[in-house]
């Protein structure tokens, strides 16, 4: 069984800054691309930031500057640090990710069950 396990999500005010981790445990060979998407209330989940596996980064424009998705491999985790955040960033944050269970297997795909990060004054 593979389980990707979110922390870092809470309560902050605008302006204020939170790390988020994902980290991916079980049968694992190699953890790929990873990803945090988001989603509000009463909306569509989004993708926030992706990470390859080589390290090409994108991100959506409204976090642009703001926030960082950074991975370390050796933990097999991914990371999204989110600076200045802002009411609109509050929302329900899920991580994704692409892991190889075995060598020479094809790629499964993997959510977390969600952290949430609220923005309030």
């Amino acid at each position: 069984q593979v389980q990707l396990v979110e922390s870092g999500g809470g309560l902050v005010q605008p302006g204020g800054s939170l790390r988020l981790s994902c980290a991916a445990s079980g049968s694992i060979f190699r953890l790929n691309a990873g990803g945090w998407y988001r989603q509000a209330v009463g909306k569509e989940r989004e993708l926030v930031a992706s990470i390859s596996s080589v390290g090409r980064t994108n991100y959506a424009d409204s976090v642009k500057g703001r926030f960082t998705i950074s991975r370390d491999n050796a933990k097999n985790t991914v990371y999204l640090q989110m600076n200045n955040l802002k009411p609109e960033d509050t929302a329900l944050y899920y991580c994704n990710a692409d892991v190889l269970r075995a060598w020479a297997t094809p790629q499964a795909n993997y959510w977390g069950q969600g952290t949430q990060v609220t923005v309030s004054s």
